[in-house]
């Protein structure tokens, strides 16, 4: 695999780490800046509305510039949204510099994805996107814990100006490993980039994306409830399970981004059924801590199986212009973030159960499946419409070269 591949993931790791630790900070937040907890949590919808808003925009914008320039760009642009952060007076200025921080999310991912499977053969393209979400999922087992931490001992605002720092190394990077060549857009304009959303297929990939992914976050947005409430772990025990969910992660992304390439479709109907039976078990497996544990590692491994498929399907449903759609992908990851979570918070509002939001997110990985079913199907008709009009053409000049008469008239298509 190139070693461009390796200043991809460390930007990736860097946008991972600043959109999970601000769960972590919120006490310290909110202290240090005298508001409540539910207030302080509004940084967390800042940072996702900023990714939806910006992943189609950016993308958008940037179509007909050079992939190199946009991504060191939009690198440029996450480390002053980290800065300002930790120079934030009040909280109006934090919502307004976590917005800012997460414009770029969606479109470094986006495009960051095209680039990487063109810098690989074609028979190696998931994994090269599942090596760039390899930053994404090392974040949650190094990155988060230990930026955290920083935050507690020293102050959140250190932790930010941490996170600035890892902005710059990416940069560095970036302009050192990616090749000229390979990270130039082809000059399909904003009307083509805007035309691939048009498309049927397109859509039906960008729903399984938000139904398997509500399907995660309805149940892991409310897991420390489950860890303590169901399976009887201490407080101080969930940092260190929500490492084993990364760990889970990395191993699910690693090996979705190998199987990918040799059956897409099956990858993602795989990982998303396993989704299914991980999360319909969660009650049973919460009911003690070994399993539980397991649990979490189960999870992220069923969940992360399915993020470079769903990434690569995108692409090539939009492939005369996969820029702006692989961005929306990243959109949709977050719109599933936010319904996912609200969805979850639903049922225990209910009375449903601890464990309920994890019942509630094999329901939404059900639909997932059947999303990606009508996404199959479609894509079935329509091989089946070419492959027959291609053989009524061909069947046409065949009968049109054997008229009488006519044998030495030249064929015209």
């Amino acid at each position: 695999m190139p070693l461009a591949l390796l200043a991809l993931a460390v930007g990736a790791f860097g946008i991972g780490t600043t959109e999970f630790v601000m769960m972590g900070l919120l006490p310290d937040v909110a202290a240090d800046l005298g508001v409540s907890i539910p207030a302080a949590g509004h940084l967390v919808s800042a940072y996702a509305l900023g990714v939806v808003v910006g992943a189609p925009l950016l993308a958008a914008a940037t179509a007909r510039m050079p992939r190199r320039t946009v991504l060191i760009g939009l690198m440029a642009l996450f480390v002053a949204g980290n800065a300002l952060s930790a120079l934030a007076p009040d909280e109006h200025w934090l919502l307004a510099a976590r917005f800012l921080s997460g414009l770029p999310h969606g479109a470094f991912f986006g495009v960051g994805a095209v680039v990487a499977t063109g810098l690989v053969a074609p028979e190696r393209k998931a994994r090269s996107v599942s090596l760039m979400f390899l930053g994404l999922t090392v974040a949650n087992i190094a990155g988060v814990p230990v930026a955290t931490l920083l935050g507690q001992e020293f102050g959140w605002r250190v932790t930010f100006l941490g996170v600035s720092a890892i902005g710059l190394a990416a940069i560095a990077s970036l302009a050192a490993l990616l090749p000229h060549d390979h990270a130039t857009a082809p000059a399909t304009g904003l009307r083509a980039e805007l035309g691939a959303l048009r498309s049927l297929p397109v859509w039906l990939a960008l729903g399984t994306t938000v139904a398997g992914f509500a399907a995660l976050f309805s149940a892991f947005s409310y897991i420390t409830p489950m860890l303590t409430g169901s399976a009887g772990y201490a407080d101080g025990s969930v940092t260190l399970l929500l490492a084993l969910f990364g760990v889970g992660a990395t191993i699910g992304n690693l090996a979705g981004g190998r199987l990918a390439d040799h059956s897409m479709r099956g990858t993602l109907f795989g990982g998303l059924t396993s989704l299914v039976v991980v999360l319909a078990l969660f009650p049973v497996l919460m009911s003690a801590q070994w399993s539980a544990a397991l649990a979490v590692v189960l999870l992220g491994v069923a969940a992360f199986v399915t993020g470079s498929p769903l990434q690569l399907m995108v692409m090539e449903k939009a492939a005369s212009a996969p820029s702006l759609a692989s961005s929306a992908n990243q959109a949709a990851f977050n719109l599933a973030n936010a319904g996912g979570a609200w969805i979850g918070g639903l049922a225990l509002s209910l009375g449903l159960g601890t464990t309920s939001p994890a019942v509630v997110g094999a329901g939404l990985a059900v639909l997932g499946l059947g999303v990606a079913a009508a996404a199959h199907a479609v894509d079935a008709r329509r091989a089946t419409a070419t492959a027959t009009r291609s053989a009524q053409s061909a069947g046409g000049r065949l009968v049109a070269s054997h008229v009488p008469g006519r044998e030495s008239e030249p064929v015209r298509g």
